[in-house]
């Protein structure tokens, strides 16, 4: 499954309303570290088609970014049955992203 652009007007349906788990990904496409994840981020979604894998651009959609507290990039967040149930920020191995889906 591809990796999903995630908006504020596909963000409920998308994620909150779900019923796999979902990691998103907050970033910024001037963010180097964001940049050095993308791929990580792109192998998951490709590998793992039980979970919703999304990329949320905070400069393109701030009201979510705001409405997560999203202070740095990167930052990944896993929802479970529409709440947040981790968080992470910085660059993790894809062993520690699958870790926080469990």
């Amino acid at each position: 499954m591809p990796v999903l652009t995630i908006t504020k007007d596909n963000f409920e349906k998308e994620v909150l309303g779900s019923e796999k788990k979902s990691l998103i990904d907050f970033f910024a496409s001037w963010c180097g570290p964001c940049k050095m994840l993308s791929p990580t981020i792109e192998e998951i979604a490709k590998d793992h088609p039980e979970y919703i894998v999304g990329k949320v651009n905070i400069d393109e959609q701030p009201d979510l970014a705001n409405k997560y507290r999203i202070m740095s990039v990167p930052t990944l967040v896993v929802f479970d049955k529409g709440q947040e149930v981790r968080r992470a920020t910085g660059v993790a191995p894809k062993e520690a992203l699958l870790g926080m889906l469990i």
